[in-house]
């Protein structure tokens, strides 16, 4: 797999932000060493966020992402301010670009507030640092830099770099669940929906994970699973599936095979599955026309048969018996308000960072809005979720 290739959700995405002209769009293209963002005299040039793959060593794959001028004015302005700091969820690392030839003001003050109350490792950059001549003590996180002069460019990447702190819930795919030569079928439906000559992200990941573990994996379509258990000699440790053909498997895989889900697995990656599992029950009181939300975190082409728009609610209201309104976003598009849904059900959020589906899940349970995934939801509708997630015992015993 080539760097640009590495899964947008396992890159660390490092936000740049400021005021309008304090220089962000130079730095950033100073530091990607190309003229990715458009850069000009004239306040605001830099409108949506601009988002490039790279790499900064010692820590590896990155996204650099150039944000909007965070003083930016008018309707418009309002706008972009809303798309920047939407960014302030998803990203491991902030650097804030000041004008070194002016004073620091209160909507800088206020961006750093935010960066500390989110917990956002952030680095200060003094840029135009060629335009004054008296420099003060700066702390650790601090650098002076000029774009003009390429002066403490690299000093700023290995800043970057020095600030990283690993994710602790990496490495909690999959890989902890076995032993070296366990064997794990991975049941992988393909339909219209999944894309032409290769598996979908989460399979892949799974699979790469197992082989860390130096597991065996056995991947096989739906169709192929009966069969597969009567002819292996070793009794498979686990069977993973995918959340639409979880009624099928489940039948299929004797009791004491541990059964679970591409989707079930993700959402312990991402570190809210007790989120998910406590907001599922809520399919149990919902009323005729209350409001669900299904929301993925990527944008495709939907289709027939999309398991997002389709597929779920239909499984949701023949569950419930009830009339049900269904609304969708996609992406980086979350409602900040959520009051108008009864309940939320979200993607196996693959693509997105665990701070951004984090965020999210947050964001349901401080409106008190239930919020569950796909799998799950799927599990329950079957029931089976017990049974699901039954490989983690510290939830299984809490249902």
């Amino acid at each position: 797999m080539s760097l640009n290739s590495t899964p947008s959700a396992e890159r660390i995405q490092i936000g740049f932000f400021g005021k309008r002209n304090a220089g962000k769009s130079s730095i950033v293209n100073a530091i990607t060493n190309q003229n990715l963002s458009v850069v000009s005299e004239i306040k605001g040039t830099t409108t949506d966020p601009v988002y490039k793959s790279m790499e900064i060593l010692p820590i590896g794959p990155v996204t650099i992402i150039d944000t909007a001028g965070i003083d930016d004015e008018g309707e418009l302005g309002k706008l972009r301010i809303e798309k920047t700091r939407e960014v302030l969820n998803k990203i491991d690392i902030a650097v804030l670009i000041i004008d070194a030839s002016k004073e620091i003001t209160d909507i800088e003050k206020d961006l750093i507030n935010i960066f500390e109350n989110k917990n956002i490792n952030y680095i200060i950059a003094y840029n135009k640092s060629d335009l004054i001549k008296e420099f003060k003590e700066l702390r650790e996180n601090e650098i002076y830099v000029s774009a003009k002069n390429n002066k403490n460019i690299y000093e700023l990447k290995e800043l970057i770099a020095s600030i990283y702190k690993e994710n602790p819930n990496s490495n909690k795919l999959v890989r902890d669940l076995v032993n070296p030569n366990d064997r794990v079928i991975l049941v992988t439906p393909i339909d219209s929906a999944a894309p032409k000559g290769r598996l979908i992200l989460p399979q892949q990941q799974v699979i790469r994970d197992l082989l860390e573990a130096d597991a065996i994996s056995i991947v096989i379509k739906e169709t192929e699973l009966k069969n597969t258990l009567h002819i292996l000699k070793d009794k498979p440790k686990m069977v993973i599936t995918d959340s639409q053909a979880f009624n099928k498997v489940s039948k299929e895989t004797p009791e004491d095979i541990y059964l679970t889900s591409f989707s079930i697995l993700f959402a312990r990656y991402k570190g809210i599955l007790e989120y998910a599992v406590k907001g599922v029950k809520k399919l149990n009181s919902l009323k005729d026309n209350d409001t669900i939300l299904i929301s993925e975190g990527c944008t495709h082409h939907r289709q027939c048969d999309d398991i997002g728009s389709v597929k779920l609610p239909k499984w949701i209201q023949e569950y419930t018996k009830k009339k049900l309104n269904f609304e969708f976003s996609s992406g980086g598009s979350f409602p900040a308000n959520l009051s108008k849904y009864a309940m939320i059900v979200h993607c196996g959020s693959c693509m997105l960072k665990d701070r951004e589906v984090i965020y999210r899940y947050k964001l349901a349970e401080n409106q008190n809005i239930p919020i569950s995934n796909y799998g799950i939801t799927i599990a329950y509708i079957n029931g089976i979720l017990k049974r699901s997630i039954k490989i983690f015992p510290n939830i299984y015993k809490e249902i």
